[in-house]
């Protein structure tokens, strides 16, 4: 019997109705639904017939679950470029790349502070390691698991909130149906974008997203490079 999220046996077999992550939709297919649900983004797509919105994931290093963790915890209250920089120092702490769970459990805590991440920060990187290492977070399981699912399990995590776990399900899941609507540039671009005369709050990013599902994801990359 294969081990639940947490890396334990399960009492049965998880009930019928269980959702699964869907797979990832052909770009043509998504601008298509997207072009009929809004008519915002279909002036946007419009506007940008060859803009691939998924672009700027394949710019981005190679990232596992958990390097793709401890890039949204590093950037946490961080600038783009002070996440940079961060990030940097920690590859050169472990030969040029980023490191995996046993790993990072294997420095010192002193190493990662002298990195340029805060002592809380710290004590959520290796808090996550710790259970990736001994199984009770299981990166196979959590990849195959719908994104509130994956989203609870992570968010046990103290430092880890669900805007972290969003950004994760997005960059090391692929996930296409992910929205943060606390995220601060993405509600300036929806101001922008559907000529708001407020800066719109959380509830409202949500239910003006709502129509953009099952990619919600995509519709965000395009609202970004408006």
């Amino acid at each position: 019997m294969a081990p639940d999220r947490a890396g334990r046996k399960p009492a049965g077999p998880p009930p019928s109705n269980s959702a699964r992550p869907q797979s990832r939709a052909p770009l043509n297919r998504v601008r298509s639904h997207l072009r009929k649900a809004d008519p915002v983004l279909a002036r946007l797509i419009d506007a940008r017939p060859t803009f691939d919105p998924q672009e700027w994931l394949a710019e981005l290093p190679a990232m596992d679950l958990f390097g793709s963790l401890l890039f949204q915890v590093a950037g946490q209250q961080l600038s783009v470029a002070a996440t940079r920089r961060t990030l940097g120092r920690i590859e050169t702490l472990f030969g040029g790349h980023l490191p995996s769970p046993g790993e990072l459990l294997d420095v010192a805590p002193e190493s990662l502070r002298q990195a340029g991440l805060s002592w809380r920060k710290v004590a959520t990187l290796r808090d996550l390691a710790e259970r990736l290492s001994d199984g009770r977070l299981n990166p196979e399981i959590l990849s195959e698991l719908p994104d509130e699912e994956v989203i609870a399990a992570l968010t046990t995590i103290p430092g880890i909130g669900p805007w972290t776990a969003q950004g994760a399900l997005i960059v090391a899941l692929r996930r296409q149906d992910v929205v943060l609507p606390g995220d601060l540039a993405l509600r300036k671009a929806i101001r922008r974008a559907y000529e708001l005369d407020h800066l719109p709050s959380q509830a409202e990013v949500l239910a003006i997203a709502e129509k953009w599902r099952p990619y919600r994801s995509v519709a965000t990359s395009y609202l970004f490079s408006a």
